[in-house]
């Protein structure tokens, strides 16, 4: 199956959201839909926790707390000190950082591997004269957020077996860094990584963004010894967007703190998080840890069944429910026709659901062979309504 650069790639494509009829939003309660009003158009999201898809939708006690913390001015830093002890109590680890992001979770973490907590080296970055400037990645492991890391100005390195990475380390060597959805793909795996940087005295972090759920793993890759290790909020997490978690070891978080904003001669001082998203993210990991995760899971297999029920006396149509291994470890449904007996390509039917009233985005993971709807984004009544359309779309082309 298409990688998370390769999703990104087909997100892309996509015609502009704005460019298509919106379907009625929801008001609020002054009464203005304001989707609506500029014409943006709105969907059913049967795709996943995609950034362009704007990732998952908060809970109320998130937008609670976030309209809570738009009243008062408090300091930032201590704001942010005391909700990521928090966050970091509740999952288990030394130290956590509340980021923009898991891209800014990168960004703060390499900067840190770099400088520690020198203030002269803080301010003298992109230019690593004189310091650390090379960080080790397997090629397998190279993806679209790599970027993050190149900001600080380090120098990639790739290798492929255990025997290069070992001999890939010297001097220069600031961080080893692990994109873990690509686990499966290295010849070096997770557990043997972080042991040969705690083995050479070398930071590692783990790029986990978007690999809960299981919740398990939210403390999994430090216990396992990656020294960092990056969250995105917005995802399975449901915090807010535009904030992520940077979890690892108390001094390491601290120098990142100190390459981030509010500071403001720092490399990741664009990356801003202010104290509504810091209190969201905070309530919203306390949710997420306390939530029936065994219940919900059961919703998402109802949900795909659902589906999977709607188009299954259609002629030669086969359904699977598929669980991806790492990123986005949910229940999807994949639905597969043989082409003679329903005219019309998964990517045909893509743009249907796209078009249709109310519009709904499938999962870019559909190739030319296979349809592929998530359902774990879904609300109330929506499988029902996703359903419909996908049985009305391939029967109309049987």
């Amino acid at each position: 199956m298409p990688d998370r650069r390769t999703f990104l790639q087909r997100l892309a494509s996509l015609p502009a959201l704005g460019s298509l009829l919106p379907r009625m939003g929801t008001a609020t309660p002054a009464g203005r839909d304001y989707f609506l009003e500029l014409g943006v158009r709105t969907f059913i999201n049967a795709a996943g926790t995609y950034t362009a898809l704007t990732a998952s939708l908060m809970p109320p006690e998130v937008m609670d707390a976030m309209q809570y913390a738009s009243h008062s001015f408090v300091p930032l830093n201590e704001l942010h000190d005391k909700a990521a002890a928090r966050i970091a109590s509740l999952i288990g680890v030394e130290a956590a950082m509340i980021t923009s992001g898991a891209a800014g979770a990168l960004l703060s973490g390499t900067a840190a591997c770099i400088t520690g907590t020198d203030q002269k080296a803080i301010q003298q970055i992109p230019d690593l004269t004189g310091l650390k400037s090379e960080v080790i990645i397997q090629k397998s492991h190279r993806y679209g957020y790599d970027h993050a890391v190149r900001t600080t100005g380090v120098r990639l390195v790739e290798v492929e077996s255990a025997a290069q990475l070992e001999a890939a380390i010297n001097p220069k060597t600031a961080m080893m860094l692990f994109f873990n959805d690509a686990d499966p793909k290295g010849q070096v795996h997770a557990e043997e990584f972080a042991a040969v940087g705690r083995r050479r005295g070398i930071p590692t972090m783990n790029d986990a963004a978007a690999d809960v759920p299981p919740v398990e793993r939210l403390s999994k890759y430090t216990k396992m010894g990656f020294d960092l290790v990056a969250f995105s909020g917005g995802k399975g997490i449901r915090g807010p967007q535009s904030a992520g978690l940077l979890l690892g070891r108390k001094d390491l978080i601290a120098a990142a703190r100190l390459n981030s904003s509010p500071y403001s001669d720092s490399i990741a001082r664009s990356n801003k998080v202010n104290k509504e998203e810091m209190l969201g993210m905070m309530v919203a990991v306390e949710l997420y840890l306390t939530k029936d995760h065994a219940a919900e899971w059961k919703e998402w297999e109802r949900r795909v069944q659902a589906v999977a029920d709607s188009v299954r006396d259609l002629p030669t149509i086969q359904t699977e429910t598929w669980i991806p291994e790492i990123a986005n470890h949910v229940p999807h449904l994949k639905i597969r026709w043989d082409r003679t007996a329903v005219r019309i390509s998964p990517q045909e039917v893509l743009q249907k659901l796209r078009e249709g009233q109310p519009s709904i985005e499938g999962s870019p993971a559909t190739t030319d062979k296979e349809l592929v709807i998530g359902v774990w984004m879904m609300q109330p009544g929506e499988a029902e309504a996703v359903a419909r359309r996908v049985r009305e779309i391939l029967k109309a082309s049987a």
